[in-house]
């Protein structure tokens, strides 16, 4: 049975950096696409990165890129998210996905618990 299990999040000042962690369990993460999503109170969950662990391809929503940076360590079946100059508006639950299609919240078929990221002004 596949798991995500997210560490890493917390409160941070506007400007500051985060790295969070997602473990899979190896059942899905190999030659999958895995994903950061977030959702804030009052809002829909939106795709933040991806990442095929196959060859390591990436994409990111426009609010993130070059700030937010999405990596892969396939020896501890992890992806992470580096997230720095970080703005209030990321303000969110973050939540790690795996095995879906684009950033399309309804294909993906495992998710982890979500962590909360705060930042304040």
């Amino acid at each position: 049975q596949g798991q995500l299990v997210e560490s890493g999040g917390g409160s941070v000042q506007a400007g500051g950096s985060l790295r969070l962690s997602c473990a899979a369990s190896a059942s899905i993460y190999k030659n999958r696409w895995m994903a950061w999503f977030r959702q804030a109170p009052g809002k829909e969950r939106e795709g933040v990165a991806r990442i095929y662990t196959g060859n390591g391809v990436t994409y990111y929503a426009d609010s993130v890129k070059g700030r937010f940076t999405i990596s892969q360590d396939n020896a501890k079946n992890t992806v992470y998210l580096q997230m720095n100059s970080l703005k209030p508006e990321d303000t969110s639950m973050y939540y790690c996905a795996a095995n879906g299609v684009a950033f399309v919240v309804g294909t993906y078929t495992y998710w982890g618990q979500g962590t909360q990221v705060t930042v304040s002004s």
